[in-house]
Formats: structure tokens, sequence, C-alpha cells
């Protein structure tokens, strides 16, 4: 027998083992993270082409004022200096003429033709008008071009107009943003509130939430007991009636909304059975106002609390309840004090979504709510496809989504509070 075979190996071969096999584990787990990530990339990239790109190119978009500053970037820098009390300077006018006669195409002198129209009314002819009577003379003076431009519109002595040229000189603007909630920079740049008779944003924004409060209310009133009711069911009944909760998801807003209106029409199903059971003499206005708008949507959103507060409710164990009731509480009670406290995290999550969800809501308003009953969205698609506004378009789409940011970071800190407390 060999007697070297049954000595222990020295210890210097054990440390130099130790380090190698730590050093091949690292390796392993170094390529397993490498081939996670390699997995998980293509999703990251779709993710960050279809959502934070676009995100991103709106918050920009909200703050870009580039259609003065590319057209009129001369004079931009004759009117730094000016004080806005007074007319400009002569220099600033031959700095516009020789801008305006820069702009080398009909459509991008009408375009900021557009864009100074917003802030004073008139700017659009003025700009137009002055472009196509170009050129009005060669090698003019200082004083010489204000004369002329005086003499082919008299408004270029009226400080309005210079006011916007100057506000708007610059190619990054917080105007969109001002004006997404009634406020507004004056001639001296100051920061103050529009009109009473131009505020509008700000009632269109508390119309959007209390909209989409009573919704979210209605959505909580009826989902809680249904999601109570398919919770207390057999799993086979469960999943039959989840599929008739789950079947608006597969038939398309526009069929619902034209159900809708089917029904709640003057001559609908609706006022014909209210007026059958003699509820009713005439047929009740349900159609193009608020009532309508609201029914549509609680129809629309209610699967979005249903599912929340069934996937709670499944995991809340059913003795507790008859433990109580055991130690001589009554049903009633057992169920407020000891059942629905361990459904809050479903019902804040169901109203979360359904709130954030409505908020943004257009087609069902627009369809099936008059004038009054618009919310924010709608006026997104105002500026987007008839206003061609991408500004204050992307300004009021800013507003949705800061106020989305803030009810989901409200709604993390109340989880994380909860979870603590428990």
């Amino acid at each position: 027998m060999n007697a070297t075979a049954t000595l222990p190996l020295p210890s210097a071969s054990k440390g130099a083992a130790e380090p190698a096999l730590a050093v091949q584990l690292r390796r392993v787990e170094r390529r397993k993270r490498l081939r996670a990530i390699a997995l998980t990339l293509p999703l990251l990239i779709f993710l960050a082409v279809t959502f934070l790109v676009p995100l991103g190119a709106l918050l920009v978009r909200a703050v870009e004022n580039p259609e003065v500053a590319s057209t009129l970037g001369k004079t931009g820098s004759a009117l730094a200096d000016w004080d806005r009390k007074e007319l400009p300077p002569d220099a600033a006018y031959a700095a516009l003429l020789a801008d305006l006669g820069a702009i080398p195409e009909t459509a991008q002198a009408g375009v900021l033709a557009r864009r100074l129209n917003t802030e004073v009314s008139g700017a659009r002819s003025l700009i137009m008008g002055t472009y196509r009577a170009l050129p009005l003379g060669t090698a003019l003076s200082p004083a010489q071009a204000k004369e002329k431009l005086l003499a082919q519109d008299p408004r270029w002595g009226e400080l309005p107009y210079w006011w916007a040229i100057a506000k708007n000189s610059s190619r990054w603007t917080p105007d969109y943003l001002l004006a997404a909630v009634d406020l507004k920079r004056d001639a001296q740049g100051s920061v103050v509130r529009v009109g009473a008779d131009e505020a509008a944003f700000s009632d269109i924004l508390l119309r959007t939430f209390s909209i989409s409060a009573v919704v979210t209310l209605l959505c909580i009133l009826l989902g809680y007991p249904l999601a109570y009711w398919l919770a207390t069911l057999n799993e086979r009944k469960a999943n039959l009636m989840m599929i008739l909760v789950l079947l608006p998801f597969w038939t398309s807003v526009l069929v619902r909304i034209a159900a809708w209106i089917v029904l709640l029409q003057s001559n609908g199903l609706v006022n014909r059975f209210l007026m059958f059971t003699g509820m009713t003499d005439t047929p009740v206005p349900l159609l193009f106002n608020r009532l309508g708008v609201i029914i549509a949507m609680v129809h629309i959103l209610l699967p979005f609390m249903i599912l929340p507060l069934y996937s709670v409710m499944k995991s809340v164990p059913t003795n507790y309840v008859r433990a109580a009731v055991s130690l001589g509480s009554t049903p009633l009670a057992a169920f407020f004090r000891v059942y629905v406290p361990q459904t809050y995290p479903g019902v804040a999550a169901g109203g979360l979504l359904v709130f954030i969800t409505s908020i943004g809501y257009y087609v069902t308003p627009a369809l099936l709510g008059g004038a009054g009953d618009q919310m924010l969205s709608y006026y997104v698609a105002q500026y987007t496809n008839v206003d061609v506004n991408w500004g204050m378009a992307c300004a009021l789409g800013s507003v949705l989504l800061t106020t989305t940011l803030i009810l989901y970071t409200v709604y993390r800190r109340f989880a994380k509070a909860e979870l603590s407390l428990g």
C-alpha cells in the first residue's frame, strides 16, 4: 500500500484551492447576470423607445419655443436690453426687416405668424402682410427701416406686438406650462394670473378631477360588494362570473359607447322603461350631459376596481370573521371591523387605477358629454389636431403626467406607512 495516499493535503494547497473556487463562483454568477441582462435587454430597449423617449419629447416640447427664436434671431438680440416701456430702438426695426427678408418660405413665415398670434390678436395679419410686402428697400439705415415698416403697417408702432416678439425671443419658455394653470408673464416678465375672462384651464382641471373622483367613488361602491360576492363563490362559479366581469375588456370602447347612446337617448330603452313604470312622464335627459358621461365611464372602468379587490379578498382568511363572531361580535360589526380593514390595499390599488385612468379619458366625454363636460384630454386633442399648437398640447399633457406621478407617490407613501404599521 502506498503510504503517501493517506496523507492530508498541505495547508498551502487548501489555501490556493479556496480562492480559485471563489473566482470560479464569481465567474458563474457574472455569466448568469450577463445572460439575464441579455434576455431583458430587448424589453428595456422597447420600453425606452415606446415610453421613455415619447415622454421626454413631451416634456421638452412643453418648454420649447423655436418659432420666434429660429426666425427672428437678430430681432431678439436687438430687443435684449429693451426696457419695454417705449417703442424699441431703430436697430430693432432694421433687424426685424432683415429677419423677415431671410425667411425662405411662406410656410415658415406662417408658423411664425401663428405663434405670435397666440400672444396678441392681429399678429398673424401683421407678420404675413409685412412678409408679402418685402422687399421694402435695400441698404436701409435703422431709421429708414423703421419708417418703411411704419408706412407699410402702422401697427408696428404699437407696443403689444413688440412685447410678444421680445417675450418669445428665447428658445425655451415657461409660457405653455404657465398657461396650462391659468398663469402668464406680463410685459415685464413677471408671472401673474390671467384675467377672469381668460381663465379656463383651472375650471377644466377641477372638472376633470371631480368627474374622476365621482367615477372612482361609484366604482368602489359597486365593485366592492360584487368582488366580495365573487370571493365567496366556489372556484367554478367564480371563474364563470369572472368571465362576465372581463367581458368588457374584449369589446371595443367605441362599441360600448354606441350601445350607451342607444340605451340613454330620449327614445332609448332606459327612458322607455322609466315611462312604462310611471316613474316619469317625459324622457329624462341622460345623453350629452354629465350623467351620461359618468354612467358610461363607470361601466367601462368597473373591472379595473373589481380585479384588485377580488385578488385581495381571496387572500383574506375567512376564519377571522368567524372568530370575531364567536367572541361576541355581531356579523355586521365583525365584517366592518375585521374584514374590511384587510381589504384596504385592494380599495387603494383599484381606486388609484380607476382615478388615474379616468383623468385621461377623451372618447367617452367627447361622444356622450356636452360642451361643459369635456375633460382635459379633449383640449389636448384640440390643440394637437385643430389649433396645431404642440407646445400647449404638450403642456397640458405634462400636467396630466405630473398629476399621475403625484398620485402614485402619495399611494406609495401610504402603502409603505401601512406596511410599517402592520
